[in-house]
């Protein structure tokens, strides 16, 4: 099959908030954007976030070595199949059908990632079944993004970097610059010169205020920061959080969701317990730009967490940098993720690298990415 230079490609991106599916069209060919297509989410089905739930729940638990767990398939089968629903809603509302796309790419539900340790080399398992959404839409499917990476003893996160990259290239940005995705983990690019990119995991994104709120029953996020926006900071908490030993590793490096426990924060009430996670994330990312070689002129802020006032007002007293939401350079703060995805898709299509020895902490540049058609 010949490659196309120009591909029309669908991102797909699910994050481990489990809130929705995230899409967005780019034109691309995987070095350069001709065009912004649209983008669009749709909101996860109880149905399929409760499996979700499960499979992460299972996966917890997987021993190294061992089958994997039978609701992996069947949550795989889910996740294919929400996002072929989605995708036929979105695309009607734009005037788009399937046949439209070069290809599809598809990141997958993670439900387990574990970063390498020592000898002990890493796992990731992302859950979507691309054999399955080929067939349903008919189109080639790009999925399984960080195996590659992982197997060849490299982290298998971040992966957007390349395209926060051309991203802020595109937009006529300059270096040196700092990308912040806050999801339910944080992530940093660090692009520091022409062709320099740096990358890793900083801590905790919105995941843990999410854990917190559903523990303590009052809701699946704190809405706006209303909690922590009342709450005061338990420094004695916040240092005892701090004192965990991924902040002394040197970058690159990653987390899952699951990395950092509540325990902690069982002595304080939802409020205090929700301040002292928002100043937890805010110093994380702090010790992640004191990494930087030189200063960033700003920090552009991605994801879910930008949309939280107090995340939002607590990294702008961290950072020694102007923070922005995505929007205030003129990016689609919501869409980033699934651009990438489509992005990647497309540089794996084309076999180029999606990883770097200073993202992934893998030992040359790599493809990524597996191609499945219908």
């Amino acid at each position: 099959m010949a490659v196309k230079a120009a591909m029309l490609v669908l991102g797909f991106m699910t994050g481990t908030s489990l809130d929705a599916v995230d899409m967005a069209v780019l034109d691309t060919d995987g070095e350069k954007i001709f065009a912004f297509g649209p983008a669009g989410e749709r909101k996860l089905t109880d149905a399929v976030r409760d499996v979700l739930l499960e499979a992460t729940r299972q996966a917890r638990e997987w021993p190294r070595g061992a089958p994997e767990p039978p609701i992996f398939h069947h949550a795989a089968q889910m996740v294919a199949e929400e996002h072929f629903a989605a995708a036929e809603a979105f695309l009607q509302a734009h005037g788009l059908s399937w046949p439209d796309f070069d290809l599809i790419g598809m990141h997958g539900q993670t439900v387990l990632h574990e970063r390498p340790d020592g000898d002990l080399p890493g796992r990731t398992v992302q859950l979507g079944d691309a054999e399955a959404l080929a067939r349903l839409c008919g189109r080639p499917v790009a999925f399984d993004f960080r195996s590659a990476d992982v197997a060849a003893g490299g982290q298998g996160a971040p992966l957007a970097p390349i395209y926060h990259q051309l991203r802020a290239r595109e937009a006529g940005l300059a270096p040196p610059l700092a990308v912040l995705n806050v999801g339910g983990v944080a992530n940093l690019t660090l692009w520091t010169g022409p062709g320099e990119l740096l990358a890793f995991d900083t801590g905790p994104g919105n995941g843990m205020i999410d854990l917190l709120m559903q523990a303590r029953r009052a809701g699946r996020y704190d809405v706006d920061g209303k909690y922590a926006s009342v709450g005061r900071v338990d420094d004695t908490v916040l240092r005892t959080l701090l004192a965990h030993p991924f902040f002394d590793a040197p970058p690159p490096k990653s987390l899952d969701r699951h990395d950092f426990g509540l325990e902690p924060l069982d002595v304080l009430q939802i409020e205090d317990a929700a301040a002292t996670l928002v100043a937890f994330t805010a110093e994380a990312v702090r010790l992640g730009l004191e990494r930087s070689p030189v200063k960033p002129s700003q920090v552009i802020v991605t994801g879910g967490g930008r949309r939280n006032p107090q995340i939002m007002a607590a990294l702008a007293e961290c950072a020694a940098a102007p923070v922005v939401a995505a929007e205030e350079v003129g990016w689609r703060g919501d869409a980033i993720e699934a651009e990438a995805i489509a992005l990647l898709a497309a540089r794996s299509l084309r076999g180029l690298p999606i990883s770097f020895p200073a993202t992934t902490g893998v030992a040359q540049p790599m493809t990524g990415g597996r191609i499945i058609r219908p």
